[in-house]
């Protein structure tokens, strides 16, 4: 009999509960619970305020909606690696901006001065129009060089490259002291960065010297920022980085080591995203972008030739299941709803922007796929 009642009592609780979600009126708050309960026994009422406890929205999460867009009004952002408008990381500022955070980016001291030229001249102005139609204003604009942790990392004849002739603070640990004395804290963290010096070699004939190099700019350079960065972060910010599908993948023509740096830059996503969240309540992720001809990539060829990043969008295109032209603007968009609060649960995922690329385990346009007549 008793056996019989506990189940007659928790088929009413699973229907009350049922109930209470079809007319929406789950408490927002445990302390809150209908009034009702109270004359179920106590054991009841108990069973039932720790499920609507369970199943109750997190405060400030009812503001949350896919039909509005997204507001990052107030949020500041840092994104690294900007030195040009035809790159993943000019995009993800802009999708930032039409938000309406305010950006700020890191550039590579020997190009600083170009780029800031290029937009003092208006050569970007077209590229820089938002949505709305306004032009996206780059608050700040700070010299990076992500190889270096702290100024006693720079080697003399760095110091003394005409290249870096006039600049100084350019080390992560320098900017991110700069970044808070100018801002406070910070809540987007873009590391748009990579470089592999022997690139264009295949690993069989990569030096160590210019593997570890791929390694140390394109992925420990992540690490070095999170830590850095991580204390002037405020809880619920967000990491992304940037990644390839080479990490997993054989890509012919994409050496140096550099596909071993897009391996560990991806683990070390997950790691950090237990890391840092636990340590500052913040979220990791990484995006893997298809191929697009920004400046960056199409340094991978001799010059005059068709380069490997022309190979590869060739190849995307007609071997992704979508067999469309991939933007700068969709990874510009992805990026801006892992940095938003919508992503708010999502950390530690490499999210693929390849037009399903990264699925596909045949070549359909090679030769062997043809089918005789």
């Amino acid at each position: 009999m008793a056996a019989q009642v506990a189940s007659i009592a928790s088929l009413a609780l699973l229907a009350l509960l049922a109930l209470l979600d079809a007319s929406s009126c789950l408490p927002r708050r445990a302390s809150d619970p209908p009034a009702f309960i109270s004359s179920f026994p106590w054991r009841l009422q108990s069973d039932l305020q720790s499920r609507l406890r369970l199943r109750r929205q997190p405060l400030g999460l009812a503001s949350l909606s896919m039909a509005k867009p997204v507001d990052l009004t107030g949020k500041v952002a840092f994104i690294g690696g900007v030195a040009d408008s035809n790159g993943y990381g000019w995009a993800i500022a802009k999708a930032l901006a039409s938000a309406g955070a305010t950006v700020t980016v890191g550039t590579w001291p020997p190009v600083l001065n170009i780029f800031k030229m290029a937009l003092e001249k208006g050569k970007f102005d077209e590229d820089a129009v938002l949505d709305d139609g306004s032009k996206m204003e780059i608050a700040k604009i700070y010299p990076l060089d992500a190889v270096f942790d702290t100024p006693e990392d720079v080697p003399e004849e760095i110091k003394d490259n005409k290249r870096y002739a006039g600049l100084e603070g350019y080390t992560i640990q320098e900017v991110v002291d700069q970044v808070a004395k100018d801002y406070g804290k910070i809540d987007i963290l873009v590391h748009s960065l990579a470089n592999g010096p022997e690139v264009i070699k295949p690993l069989l004939e990569t030096s160590r010297k210019g593997y570890l190099a791929a390694n140390s700019a394109s992925a420990y350079s992540l690490v070095s920022m999170v830590q850095r960065f991580g204390p002037i972060m405020n809880p619920g910010g967000s990491v992304l980085s940037l990644t390839y599908v080479a990490s997993e993948r054989v890509i012919p023509g994409y050496g140096g080591g550099m596909s071993s740096a897009k391996a560990a830059l991806e683990s070390d996503t997950r790691t950090l995203a237990w890391e840092a969240g636990q340590k500052y309540g913040i979220r990791v992720n990484t995006i893997s972008a298809g191929p697009l001809k920004s400046r960056a990539a199409q340094a991978i060829g001799g010059k005059g030739q068709k380069t490997f990043i022309d190979y590869a969008i060739a190849y995307s295109k007609a071997n992704s299941p979508l067999g469309q032209d991939l933007y700068a603007e969709d990874v510009g968009s992805s990026a801006l709803y892992l940095c938003s609060p919508l992503a708010r649960a999502v950390t530690g995922v490499t999210l693929y922007v390849d037009n399903g690329l990264h699925a596909m385990g045949l070549a359909v346009d090679s030769e062997a796929m043809k089918m005789e007549d």
